[in-house]
C-alpha cells in the first residue's frame, strides 16, 4: 500500500490564541531596547528559535534595533547554566528564557525578580511554579506534558513493532525521575514487554547508550522527553537509522526530520505562538505571577514511512490509519 504525505486535521488553536489579545499588546515602547537572555542546550540556529524571532520581527521587535539577544547561554551544557544565569542577571536582561528543569532552577537561584520564561515538561510536578493558573514568583511559560506523553509514546512503539518483547528508554537523568522511569517499566510490563533504561547525563553518552540499546537486545527505543536529547536529535535519528533500531520521539516535527515515529505537540508552533505571546507580555511589564502557564492542546502522531522502509519495519496498517501525518 502506498501512502502520500497528508494531514488529517489542521491545528487546533492553542490556549489563548492570538486573536484573544488586543493588537496594542504587541506594541513597543518608543526608544526602548528589549533584552533577552537564554539558558538552553539547543544552539541558536534551532528552527524553533528562528520561528520565534521571525514572529517578533514581524511584530516590530527587531534584533539590532530595539531587541538585544544575549546568546551566551544557548547551546550550553547543564553544568554551565548556574554561572551563565548569574552573568545574564548582571547584564540586566529583561527576560531569561529557559529550556528544561536544570536551566530553570539555575535562573531561579540567580534571581527572584527578573522574569523567567520557561519551557519544560511539567512545571507544577517539578515544583517550579505553584500552579498553572497562578504560577507565583518570577517564573511562567509553557508546560509541555512531556513526562505524561512518554508513556503514550511507549504504547505506540509497542504497537508499531510487531512481537516487541524488549525495548529501551533513552533517559536524561536530569529530566526523568526514578519514579517516572519505574512507572514506564510497570506500564511496559502490563503490555507484556520488558523495558530497559539507558541513562545519560551529557552529550557524549548518547551514542554509546543507543549502541548499548541495540547490543542488549532492545528491539525499539523510546527517546524520552528532554531538552538535551532534543538538542541532539540529529545524532539520535542518524544513529538509530544506521542500527535499524525503531525509535519514537517527543516532538511531531522530529518525524519530519527523519525520525521513524513522533507523537506530541509541534515545537515550532509552541515557540511561534505561545512563546512569542508570553515573551511580549513579559517585555511589556506583565508580572510572571499574573501570566498563567500554558499547555499545548494539540498532539500529532507522525510516521515517517520512508524511514520505516529503510530500516525494514512493516508498520501495522491500523497504526498508519490513525496517524495525523504519514511521510513517504
Amino acid at each position: 500500500m502506498h501512502f502520500r504525505q497528508w494531514k488529517r486535521r489542521e491545528f487546533i488553536t492553542l490556549l489563548g490564541g492570538a486573536a484573544a489579545w488586543p493588537s496594542d499588546m504587541f506594541a513597543q515602547e518608543p526608544g526602548r531596547t528589549y533584552r533577552l537572555g537564554g539558558l538552553t542546550p539547543s544552539p541558536r540556529e534551532g528552527p524553533h528559535y528562528a520561528a520565534l524571532f521571525d514572529e517578533l520581527q514581524r511584530l516590530g521587535f527587531i534584533e539590532g534595533q530595539n531587541l538585544t539577544i544575549d546568546w551566551r547561554g544557548y547551546g550550553r551544557p547543564d553544568e554551565e547554566f548556574p554561572a551563565i544565569a548569574v552573568e545574564l542577571i548582571k547584564a540586566r536582561v529583561d527576560v531569561v528564557y529557559c529550556a528544561g528543569d536544570v536551566a530553570i532552577r539555575a535562573a531561579q537561584q540567580a534571581t527572584i525578580t527578573t522574569p523567567i520564561l520557561a519551557v519544560t515538561d511539567d512545571m507544577v510536578r517539578s515544583g517550579l511554579v505553584r500552579s498553572l493558573a497562578e504560577p507565583s514568583g518570577n517564573t511562567t511559560g509553557v508546560s509541555i506534558l512531556g513526562t505524561e506523553l512518554d508513556g503514550k509514546r511507549q504504547d505506540i512503539l509497542i504497537e508499531a513493532v510487531p512481537r516487541l518483547r524488549r525495548l529501551v528508554a533513552l533517559a536524561d537523568v536530569n529530566a526523568s525521575t526514578p519514579q517516572h522511569l519505574q512507572a514506564l517499566q510497570d506500564r511496559a510490563g502490563a503490555r507484556g514487554a520488558e523495558l530497559l533504561i539507558n541513562r545519560i547525563t551529557r552529550t557524549e553518552e548518547i551514542v554509546p547508550a543507543i549502541e548499548a540499546a541495540k547490543t542488549s537486545g532492545g528491539m525499539a527505543l523510546n527517546v524520552l522527553s528532554s531538552p538535551l536529547l532534543f538538542a541532539n536529535r540529529r545524532t539520535i535519528i542518524e544513529r538509530t537509522a544506521s542500527l535499524h533500531l525503531p525509535a519514537i520521539y517527543q516532538w511531531a516535527e522530529m518525524a519530519n526530520e527523519g525520525g521513524l515515529i513522533a507523537y506530541g505537540p509541534r515545537f515550532i508552533q509552541i515557540f511561534r505562538d505561545l512563546g512569542r505571546r508570553q515573551l511580549i507580555k513579559l517585555f511589556r511589564g506583565v508580572r510572571p505571577a499574573d501570566l498563567p502557564v500554558e499547555q499545548p492542546t494539540r498532539f500529532d502522531l507522525v510516521i515517517n514511512f520512508r524511514t520505516a522502509r529503510a530500516i525494514g519495519l512493516d508498520v501495522p496498517p491500523m497504526l498508519l490509519a490513525r496517524a495525523d501525518e504519514v511521510i513517504e
